[in-house]
This record gives structure tokens, sequence and C-alpha cells, in this order.
């Protein structure tokens, strides 16, 4: 199998368990907008669960990993396998203490707060006690993302794609115990919910470790290899690394803090709407990105500049095939997706309006979200961490300017999308930036190439979004809302005449996408 095959092969593989993780998290929020809301409590849960959740992005799948995968890859490409082990053994050893102190110095803070400030105003207290609960979990989960990092060096995808899914299954299955005991208050609903999240990250720490020690790279502590000159360059890149991860994780927990000055509803809104945005990011955006770092990583190790080049050229092409009708039925469908998954239970119509505008809002940056993942590991695969840093740095401050101008201008009810149009904006400008600094970096890229089947993409979607915009009287009429199965009866239609129309519309325009796209994204080894 040819290197270009194999690269999209693990795509496939990675988009197919992300699909699944991201369908069972649609069925966990589904859940939770029924038992929990988008009020009070569910607000302080999120928040709480953003803090240990903002470990892992920064310290587990973003900085550490990031850096030690092209280190590790190296080693692997050049027959020093050995050597491999050893840095995966050292590195993984000083995480954990350095992660163990960090997480225990937290909760004696968090705890000593709640103590000394029993008066404390209860939207706080509810955030703190849940926090309390959650921090060892970012323990768990960054050593699961280690694991998850060997294990794509490794070229094993499946397993640290299928990962996610353990955290929503817990959590699905705890929300559905919830029914058994419906005399239980809103706050001690999130309360369970809290230990089960808990629980959920040994479990992903203890499932992603085994697998590792099978593909030959046990991860026990160990006190050799900390001084070795690969050991020094992983937690020099790390280092780097971690202050521009950090700006983009500082990023999304002030726009949580922000929200909920904005207004006690404000961070569920914005989390219910990322959660739907997060569907085709994962499954398009995340699992290029997944896989074009180790891809990236171990081309430049053996000189293959050229072989990157194509690797980053493909990636964009076929992202974009799918990530283009995606942002546009987002967009097009956004009170119906909304309405059709969530509003039930404790989630009402006025809750519909907030999220779908949210969505919307995010749909418009769906492109750029994806674009950046594939483009920030052409920079780490090349031990080269300093350039996402001075954008992620220089971007922070007007992402906070722009959140900032959203909360105290804008109507209560609109200040949440404010929120999400300045990530859309930031995000637009850190990819047009990483691309300029990629060509001085390396030279062309060869994305002009790309210019006229991006744009006969763009020109299916448009046509796609056009019809369902037409039909929408005719369904509304036929399926009035009212009642769940109409609502989710319409969507279903409605996603079923996108994509006839997004086919039909790009087999015109490009009479080889339609088979590329099931060659290139879903081909499987047989």
């Amino acid at each position: 199998m040819s290197k270009d095959a194999a690269m999209r092969k693990n795509v496939g593989t990675v988009g197919l368990f992300t699909m699944a993780s991201r369908v069972l998290g649609l069925v966990r929020e589904w859940l939770m907008a029924h038992f929990v809301g988008a009020g009070l409590e569910s607000s302080a849960f999120y928040v709480a669960f953003a803090i240990p959740n903002f470990a892992r992005r920064l310290f587990g799948e973003g900085a550490l990993t990031s850096a030690f995968v092209p280190v590790f890859k190296g080693l692997a490409e050049n027959d020093r396998m050995d050597a491999a082990r050893r840095l995966a053994r050292a590195v993984a050893t000083m995480a954990w203490l350095m992660l163990g102190a960090a997480v225990l110095l937290a909760m004696l803070g968090v705890g000593g707060t709640l103590a000394l400030w029993p008066s404390m105003p209860e939207r706080a207290a509810v955030t703190l006690r849940l926090l309390l609960v959650m921090l060892p979990y970012a323990l768990f989960i960054c050593a699961a993302a280690f694991g998850m990092g060997v294990l794509n060096a490794l070229g094993r995808f499946a397993a640290a794609a299928f990962a996610p899914c353990l955290l929503n299954l817990v959590w699905i299955g705890t929300l559905l115990a919830i029914l058994f005991f419906p005399g239980l208050s809103i706050a001690a609903r999130v309360r369970i919910l809290a230990w089960a999240v808990l629980a959920a990250g040994v479990l992903q720490a203890a499932f992603l470790l085994r697998c590792a020690a099978r593909r030959g790279v046990p991860l026990a502590l160990s006190r050799g290899g900390w001084r070795d000159a690969e050991t020094r360059l992983v937690w020099r890149n790390t280092a780097t690394a971690i202050v521009g991860a950090g700006a983009i994780q500082i990023n999304a927990l002030l726009d949580q803090v922000l929200a909920m000055s904005a207004a006690e509803w404000a961070p569920s809104a914005i989390a219910y709407a990322d959660r739907l945005m997060e569907l085709p990011l994962a499954l398009f955006g995340t699992a290029f990105g997944t896989v074009l770092l180790p891809t990236f990583a171990g081309r430049f190790a053996t000189g293959d500049a050229d072989g990157a080049r194509a690797a980053l050229r493909g990636g964009v092409r076929d992202m974009m095939l799918l990530m283009l009708p995606s942002a546009v039925g987002l967009a097009v469908l956004a009170p119906d997706v909304t309405c059709a998954l969530f509003e039930h239970g404790e989630f009402g119509p006025e809750s519909t309006v907030r999220v779908a505008r949210a969505v919307a809002m995010y749909a418009a940056g769906l492109c750029f979200f994806g674009l950046a993942k594939a483009l920030t590991p052409w920079f780490h695969a090349q031990n080269d961490m300093r350039t996402p840093l001075r954008v992620s740095v220089h971007l922070v401050f007007a992402n906070f300017a722009l959140n900032l101008l959203s909360v105290l201008c804008l109507p209560v009810e609109w200040r949440h999308v404010g929120i999400a149009a300045s990530t859309v904006v930031c995000s637009a400008a850190s990819c047009a930036w990483l691309l300029a600094l990629a060509r001085r970096r390396n030279g062309p890229l060869g994305l002009g190439a790309l210019r006229v089947p991006l744009v006969r993409t763009a020109l299916a979607a448009a046509a796609m979004g056009a019809a369902l915009l037409a039909a929408a009287p005719a369904l509304a009429r036929a399926l009035p809302g009212g009642s769940m199965k109409r609502n989710v009866l319409r969507l279903a239609l409605e996603v079923a005449l996108g994509g006839a129309v997004y086919f039909a519309a790009l087999g015109a325009l490009l009479p080889d996408a339609r088979s590329a796209i099931l060659r290139r994204l879903l081909r499987r080894r047989r």
C-alpha cells in the first residue's frame, strides 16, 4: 500500500471512530438537555468540566503530544525503537509526576476557598464544588492522551480514536440511570455526572496504556532517560508549545467565563452549539489533523519534503470536499437541528433559539477550524513550536477584546453569538497567517492547484443550501413542529435532500469527486 493510500485509510479509521464518538456525544447532549436543561447547574457543570479539559488539551493532546510525536517518530523511522521506548517512558514518568503535583495543589486551593468563603455567590460555589470532584480527571485524561500519542506515532489509530467513546458511554449510562431516580434534583444530577466523568477518565487511561503496552511500548514509571538529548528536546518543545496551546485554551476558558458574566444560560448555549459544530469538525478536521502529524513527521524525518507537501494538499482537498457542505448545511439547518436534537424536557423553545444562533455563527468558521488542524501539525512535525506560538499569542488578545466588546455592547440575547463570532474571526486570521509563514519556511506548498476544485465544491455546497431554503416552507407545512418525532423526521428529510443535491451538483462540477470521497475517506483494508 502506498504512503498516500495508507494515510487515507488511517483518516478513514479515525473518521469512523470519531463519527461514532460524536454521535454518542450528541446522544449525551440530548439526554443532558432533557435531564439537566440549560440553566445555572448546567452552566456550572460545563465551566467546571472545561478546566480539567483545559489541562487535557493544553498538556495532553496539545503541547506534549505535539512535541513528543515528531521526536518519537523520528527515532522509530530510523530503526532506533529501543531509544523510542526509553523516550516514551521517561517523558510519561516526568509528565505524571508534574501533573499529579499540580492537581493536588489545585484541589487544596479549591477546597480551601470553599471552606474559607462560605458566603460566596451560589454560581461560584456550585462551580467550585463540581470542580473539586472533576480535577483528578485531568491527570487520568492526560495519561490517556499520551498513550494516544504513542499509538498514533506507531500508526495504530483505531484504539486511540475509539477511546473518546468510553467517556460518552459512561456519561450516557449515568444519565440513563437517572431515569430510575426521578426525584433527584438537577443539582444532585450534575454532582453524579461529575463523579461519572472522573470514572470515565480512569477507564480511558487504563484502556490506552494497555493498548500501548501491547504494541511494545509499556509506559511504566522509569528513572532512566531523563537526561537524554531526545527527552530534553521534547521538553524544550513542550515548554514552547504550552504557551501557544495555552493561549488557545485560555481563549476557550475566557469564552466560558465571559459567557457566564453575560447571562447564566450563555455558557450552556455555547456548549450545546459547540457540540453540534464538533460533529463535522471532529469527523473530518480532527481525523485529518490526527493522521497528518505523524505523516508529516515521518516524511520530514526521511527528508521527503515533497511528500509532506503532497500530503498537505491531499488532506486539505479531501477535508474540504466534506467540510464545505457541512458548514452550509449546519448554517441553514441550525434551528431545525437544535430543535430536533435538544428541544424536550428542561430544554425549551427559548433555549433552541439561543443555541441555533450560536450554531449558525460557528458554521461560518467551520472550514477555518478544520484548516487550522491541518496547518499546525505542519510546523510541529518539523519540531517548530514557536511559529504557531507566535500566531496564537498575538490572536489571544484580539479574541479577548472582541469577546469583551460583545459582552459590553450587544443585547443580552446576542452576546453569546458575538463570542462565537470572535472565535470565527480569529480562526480565519490564524489560518491566513500560518499559510504565509509555511510558504516562507518551506517554499510554495502547491495549494494554488486546489483553487478550481475548491471553488466548484463551494458552488455545489451553495446549490445544496439554496435547495434546502427553497424546500423549507413545504417541509414545515407537511411536518409542522410540536412533537419530537416530527422534528426528527423533518430533519432527516432535509439532510437526505441536502446530501442528494450536493452529490448531484458535485458530480456535475467535479465528475470524479463522488467516488473520490468514498475511495479516499471510507476505504478500509479488507
